[in-house]
């Protein structure tokens, strides 16, 4: 076989390779350039799909805040009982649903149902004691209207003994009745005068005794008042041993047992208030200015797809500023450095929860987004509640 043959296999054509045209120059040109064009059109392309995203995003951005910077909050009732002993009943556990007015824990009550006891007894004998005064007075006034009677007839006498004086006067001057008995009736007429003091001393005497009966009255009457409030206040001690939920919620962080000894004012259980929950979106001042109180806003929790929704209640009208903390003097404490990259303030958003999905778990802390929606306001007269 030569150099310049070629075998055939399977029928095949021999091609002498060596003989191939080379390509013209102008396609080996055309070709070097659409090789050039291709990679600017696609960067130029990447570059504005880019610049039209990262418009469209600021856009959305500034058409509908958001932050990624939000938490579920809640109101949480915590309870420190106001009387002191042991936890005979505990009939709760931790994270367990209660209702308002359901029992929580009591207390060891023997104590305070004897203070009531004792109490229902001191108000009794106030009482009686009172009723004696009473009645004291009501004989004294009796007597006062008979020392009223005597006195009244020991005046009547004494008008008497004055008539008949002057005329057995006037007889033993005239010589028709005798001296003695002149003198004999003038004398009667000073023992009348002696019995007309007498019931009038004692009279008065009454009536002050009177007046000491009325305070006597006074006395038994404050210290029934004071009785009655030392029952009151053991009747409450009583009741307040037993613990009522104060709000339909949770149960929750129970660290107490039965048997514990729980103190006055001591933190003993907590219930988180399941119709408190809302959630605070904290937004950047230089966002602050779309949002308005009554827009619709979109909560997306951390660990949930699903979309909570809100709208907002209220926006915070402080924060705390750093500066305006005052020194030992009640000064303003100001920074004397100042820097050149100012980061935005926070302002929290309150947003009120509207809606819930099904299965979702509020728990206070979780962390949120929330992104507002001014073209949403809630409408109606719930959005004009809540900008009042």
């Amino acid at each position: 076989m030569t150099v310049g043959e070629v075998t055939t296999k399977r029928g095949e054509t021999p091609v002498d390779r060596e003989t191939s045209p080379p390509p013209p120059p102008e396609s080996r040109g055309a070709a070097e350039r659409r090789a050039s064009v291709v990679p600017f059109l696609i960067t130029l392309g990447t570059v504005v799909l880019a610049g039209f995203l990262g418009w469209e995003l600021w856009r959305v951005y500034l058409g509908s805040p958001w932050t990624r910077d939000a938490t579920v909050r809640a109101l949480v009732v915590t309870m420190a009982p106001e009387v002191a002993g042991r936890i005979v009943e505990l009939p709760v556990v931790d994270n367990q649903y209660v209702h308002k007015g359901d029992l929580l824990m009591v207390i060891e009550p023997t104590n305070y149902t004897i203070a009531v006891s004792e109490a229902e007894a001191a108000v009794q004998q106030a009482q009686a004691s009172l009723q004696s005064v009473e009645a004291q007075m009501t004989v004294q006034q009796a007597q006062i209207g008979t020392n009223d009677a005597q006195l009244a007839q020991a005046k009547a006498a004494l008008v008497f003994a004055q008539q008949q004086a002057a005329r057995y006067e006037d007889l033993a001057h005239t010589g028709y009745g005798s001296v003695q008995n002149a003198q004999q009736f003038v004398s009667q007429l000073h023992q009348q005068e002696s019995s007309v003091q007498a019931a009038l001393e004692i009279l008065n005497l009454a009536h002050r005794q009177v007046e000491s009966l009325k305070a006597q009255r006074m006395s038994a009457e404050a210290s029934l008042a004071q009785n009655r409030a030392q029952l009151h206040q053991a009747q409450v001690n009583l009741e307040r041993t037993r613990i009522l939920s104060p709000a339909n919620g949770y149960v929750t962080n129970l660290l107490a047992h039965l048997g514990d000894f729980v103190n006055v004012g001591v933190n003993t259980i907590s219930v988180v208030d399941a119709d408190s929950y809302w959630v605070d979106g904290y937004f950047e001042e230089t966002n602050i200015a779309p949002i308005r109180v009554g827009d619709a806003a979109k909560i997306t929790l951390m660990g949930y797809s699903e979309v909570v929704r809100g709208h907002v209640d209220s926006i915070a009208r402080a924060i705390n500023v750093s500066n305006a903390q005052p020194d030992n003097q009640g000064v303003a404490t100001v920074n004397p450095i100042f820097t050149w990259v100012r980061l935005a303030q926070r302002i929290p958003v309150r947003i009120h929860i509207d809606e819930v999905p099904p299965g979702v778990v509020l728990s206070a802390g979780m962390t949120a987004t929330v992104e507002i929606d001014d073209r949403a306001p809630v409408s109606g007269d719930k959005a004009r509640a809540v900008a009042r």
